[in-house]
């Protein structure tokens, strides 16, 4: 029986975050349980609203990459997007060439079909070449391609590189480089998808056809200070933003009369040319000509016309009065006046374009799928991507997807990250691995629903092809992975098998994780002098750091920490292994991972064992990767029914079917894989004591509540637990 582990909080943490944000006790514990405390972080959790995503413009080189793409659109150049073949590599092709064909730009794409290597090749340039492309962009691909990215410019080919692994040493020398995981490259989150990168491209190309791109001005603000008379001051506050990023804020405290104006630091910051706006003018230059004299005249455009025009809810309102009601504020760590201020403003543009607002919104659908496919940690800016993307894709915005959405029985339903990493991904992921994904691109950006669904009905039997692959190489693979596992003393395995589909082996690095939790290396033969291979890991382990250590020996390498590949001339296969036998030691040993403790995020009286839980746990998704599902305990709850799920269907333990009675309310809970325990660790009409999770089930079109136990034990008095 593992040990359940609940992580003591502080009474005074706990007591803080509710004040602070104006969530319940138990909101807050879980906060301070899950180590979101920082403002930045609690943002993340609370909030769904696509306006406190990152602003694309803090990539050092996004305003480069934008301004190409404008001056291929002004010269009607030929562009192709060359992707990868998994569900993020073809969801980042699908939205980049819908956004540049509808920004009127003669757009293909191409994705490696067949046995085709990931990434580009000579071959893949002289073919774009050979169509007159001048211009190509990467997606979920090119951070490693230096070779070929300077081949294309020999070529007269220019390319723009969008990505999220992890760089070599040496950058191609692209026009620009949009990748989160490039060091130096100004972008505070490092952990997007490919099609993250694409949608945050996106955003900046729609930025860039208003009239703020480009756009540089001052925000300035001014509050009175020191009221002690005879010794009163003013504190002057400003902000320069170019493309909404903040470059450069001051704050001065000036006492009238006694600094000299050539000393001012806020007057050397406004003499600049550049506009300067304020939300009350006649309230500003009142309080500027108090610090500074009527001699010096500093120009203000008002704000507050077009603001209210926009943003109706604050009118009459000041800044000092709209700081204590706005949300946006409560996550800056020492907000100010201006801070509201340049939130408003923020709003103000979004409002006014609202390609950057609703109608980004709809492509984050895709970004959502390829997000959770590529397994990306349910972190910072991409709960919101997620969370919003779920529930576009719920809503059937996109009609492309309605055919698969109907084929899996997810029509109407609201999708989870279970139901996307389950049903849909994989179901993409197929037509790739199988060295099609062309099928899933088409299916994406076909105009005809019946197109739509007979590239739907391809998938699903790509997705059934796979499955029957997938089962005979796992049979052929697992007795080789036990051996390795052995081999290395259970701290890696590596397998080859030259009978594996190439498209197999992140699949079967994943299960073969799964079934060791060692850092697992699958190999597959691309011809006879090649091979590739997948290695999937735990979280410890960085794969990326332990490929990196056997570079000589590959034709090429990337990934991310946990998940990564390779491809290298099948002669250097011995020298890989001896190489990795004499690195062992320096491997961490995962052989007491089994015993990690069933984590317990909150203790529920019977008073808050409510269906209003639900709404609890639907705050803290989307789960995934870095944000596991809510765990629960409950003490004493009644077995009332046991049924059996699956005893007739062969070897394998059965699961459970409960009805628990706990406080007010019956609850359907499923036990997986427990059929052996019962009788022995618990039966109906035991109290128990129970870590779970709880979700939504659907039904025959019904909607319910259900728990999934976690983990259970018989249920002991306080006098039991004494004398035990």
């Amino acid at each position: 029986m593992k040990e359940w582990l609940k992580e003591p909080v502080s009474v005074e943490l706990v007591r803080k975050l509710n004040e602070q944000y104006g969530v319940d006790y138990i909101t807050a514990s879980l906060l301070a349980r899950r180590k979101a405390v920082e403002p930045e972080d609690v943002r993340y959790v609370l909030e769904s609203d696509i306006s406190y995503l990152h602003n694309p413009f803090l990539f050092d080189e996004m305003e480069s990459f934008v301004e190409r793409i404008l001056q291929a659109k002004e010269e009607q150049e030929k562009v192709c997007v060359l992707g990868d073949r998994d569900v993020d590599g073809i969801t980042s092709t699908v939205l980049l060439v819908q956004e540049l064909r509808a920004m009127g730009i003669e757009t293909s794409w191409w994705l490696p079909e067949g046995d085709v290597p990931y990434g580009l090749s000579m071959e893949v340039i002289d073919m774009i070449a050979s169509k007159d492309v001048t211009l190509a962009v990467t997606v979920d691909c090119g951070i490693s391609n230096t070779d070929e990215v300077a081949y294309a410019r020999t070529l007269g080919i220019d390319v723009l590189i969008t990505d999220h692994h992890i760089a070599g040493s040496v950058i191609p020398a692209a026009v620009a480089v949009i990748d989160p995981k490039l060091e130096g490259c100004g972008y505070p989150f490092a952990h997007l998808a490919g099609c993250g990168v694409v949608a945050k491209c996106i955003w900046a190309l729609r930025f860039a056809l208003s009239d703020f791109f480009r756009e540089e001005m001052i925000l300035l603000h001014a509050v009175p200070g020191s009221t002690v008379p005879g010794n009163e001051t003013v504190i002057i506050e400003a902000v320069r933003l170019k493309n909404l990023v903040e470059e450069d804020r001051i704050i001065e405290e000036i006492v009238p009369g006694v600094l000299e104006l050539h000393q001012s630091r806020i007057l050397r910051f406004l003499d600049c040319g550049l506009p300067i706006l304020a939300l009350d003018v006649d309230v500003e230059r009142t309080l500027l000509r108090q610090a500074f004299g009527r001699n010096i005249d500093i120009h203000l455009g008002e704000l507050r016309p077009q603001l209210e025009r926009m943003l109706p809810q604050i009118a009459g309102k000041s800044l000092f009065s709209l700081k204590r009601i706005s949300r946006a504020v409560r996550y800056t760590k020492t907000a100010s006046e201006l801070d509201v201020l340049i939130a408003l403003f923020h709003a103000f543009v979004l409002r006014s374009v609202p390609a950057l607002s609703a109608g980004y919104e709809q492509v984050l659908d895709l970004v959502a799928m390829g997000t959770i496919g590529d397994l990306m940690p349910m972190t910072d800016e991409n709960r919101i991507l997620v969370k919003v993307g779920m529930r576009v894709m719920s809503e059937g915005v996109r009609k492309e997807l309605l055919a698969l959405l109907t084929m899996q029985n997810l029509v109407g339903k609201r999708l989870s990250t279970s139901d996307i990493g389950w049903q849909l991904t994989p179901v993409i992921n197929a037509s790739g691995r199988l060295g099609r994904p062309q099928v899933a691109v088409n299916m994406l950006l076909a105009e005809d629903l019946h197109a739509c669904e007979e590239f739907a009905g391809e998938l699903m039997r790509l997705n059934r092809e796979r499955q029957k692959q997938g089962e005979e190489s796992w049979d052929r693979l697992l007795p080789k992975a036990r051996s390795s596992h052995d081999d290395f003393d259970g701290k890696f395995l590596m397998v080859e098998d030259p009978t594996v589909s190439r498209g197999l082996t992140g699949i079967m690095a994943s299960r073969l994780l799964r079934q060791f939790n060692a850092p697992s290396m699958v190999i597959a033969h691309v011809d006879t002098d090649r091979v590739t291979g997948s290695v999937r890991s735990p979280q410890h382990f960085n794969v990326m750091e332990f490929l990196s250590a056997f570079e000589d020996l590959f034709l090429d390498f990337g990934g991310h920490r946990c998940a990564g590949g390779f491809s290298m001339e099948r002669k250097h296969l011995g020298t890989l292994r001896d190489r990795i036998a004499s690195a062992i030691d320096l491997l961490e040993s995962q052989a007491d991972a089994g015993d990690e403790p069933v984590t317990i995020d909150a203790e529920l009286p019977a008073t808050y064992m409510t269906p209003e839980l639900i709404s609890l746990v639907e705050t803290f998704e989307p789960y995934g990767e870095g944000n596991p599902p809510l765990q629960f305990l409950i003490q004493g709850a009644k077995v009332e029914e046991v049924q059996f799920l699956n005893r007739s269907k062969g070897p394998g333990p059965s699961h459970v079917k409960m009805q628990l009675q706990f406080g007010q309310y019956r609850w359907p809970a499923l036990y997986w894989n427990a059929g052996d325990t019962v009788g022995s660790e618990f039966d109906a009409g035991d109290e128990v004591d129970l870590v779970f999770r709880m979700g939504r089930n659907y039904f025959r079109n019904n909607e319910s509540l259900q728990l999934t136990v976690v983990s259970l034990k018989r249920h002991k008095t306080p006098i039991e637990r004494i004398l035990r």
